[in-house]
């Protein structure tokens, strides 16, 4: 039973993480119409960066901050510099535009901080655990994670809904050309959507980063499963990203961890072991595909009226 909750709570945790990777992604599809395959470099350079901070300040948290805003801040200039001229034209000039960002930033990276890794300590305060009920404990860092980022997704949700910004990027998702007949500067709002997108990514891999190592190409395998969120989520829908991001950690993380004794009553020890993370992938994409037959827009399509 303790291990089913631990379990469940690293799930809670990456969905988690997932939403925050995945709601950048959807804002800048649902509004752009914006195929952005180098969201999980911005992921890395989020990690880079708070690697590169912490070691610098010496400060856990100032780090993050500043990595926090330098993503940021590499989004917009991203933005500004490169993706701008691709708006309006065909997603397959997306998808190469980008795919070329991202060898781009997996250059660079090994140009700056060089092919190795990076480790990202925690400070002694985010090390010890936390009783969270009688006789179960659970690390405070991975406590931390959940509770930033349901702050972020409350926050997030806020300025969608109840802002007035937040009005223009659901006028934006559902009618573009209306909202820029009407005098709004569509350019400067696709900055800052692309910029919070940044962020959020950034976010995602700044946490990520003390739990595993940093690494070249580190956004690349998560994307994937940013891609799928959204899919079966609904693009553009914050509230369909959160909810499938959820379902996604949790399957994923219960898959890993309950499928090897699962089949290991069937299979040898070692086919186990390699079978179920494969097994627990195609459980999520088969959860996908029956999204795609089931309601093809996806569980909670944003709202176009």
């Amino acid at each position: 039973m303790l291990l089913v909750v631990e379990q469940f709570l690293n799930g809670l945790q990456f969905g988690l993480l997932l939403f925050l990777l995945a709601a950048g992604l959807t804002l800048v599809f649902g509004i752009m119409d914006f195929v952005n395959l180098a969201h999980g470099s911005l992921y890395m350079m989020g990690a880079y960066f708070a690697a590169t901070f912490v070691a610098w300040t010496g400060n856990f948290v100032l780090g993050a901050l500043l990595a926090l805003g330098a993503t940021l801040l590499l989004g917009i200039v991203l933005e500004f510099v490169a993706l701008r001229h691709l708006y309006g034209r065909d997603h397959l000039d997306h998808v190469l535009a980008t795919f070329g960002l991202i060898l781009f930033f997996n250059d660079a990276v090994r140009l700056i901080w060089g092919p190795a890794g990076l480790a990202l300590p925690l400070p002694a305060w985010l090390t010890v655990p936390i009783a969270i009920m009688p006789d179960v404990y659970y690390p405070a860092y991975r406590l931390a994670i959940i509770v930033v980022a349901l702050v972020v997704a409350l926050l997030l949700y806020l300025v969608v809904m109840r802002t007035r910004i937040g009005m223009l990027i659901r006028a934006g998702a559902s009618n573009r050309e209306m909202i820029g007949a009407l005098g709004i500067n569509i350019k400067l709002l696709y900055t800052l959507v692309f910029g919070l997108g940044a962020a959020l990514a950034g976010l995602a891999g700044l946490m990520q980063a003390p739990i595993l190592t940093v690494q070249i190409g580190m956004g690349e395998n998560i994307l994937i499963l940013a891609f799928v969120i959204i899919v079966i989520g609904g693009i553009g829908s914050i509230r369909g990203a959160f909810l499938a991001a959820i379902f996604v950690g949790i399957i994923d993380t219960l898959g890993r961890a309950f499928l090897p004794d699962l089949l290991r009553q069937v299979l040898s020890s070692t086919a186990a072991s390699t079978a179920a993370p494969a097994l627990s992938s195609m459980l999520i994409y088969l959860l996908m595909a029956i999204v795609l037959v089931v309601r093809p827009e996806g569980l909670f399509p944003a709202s176009r009226r």
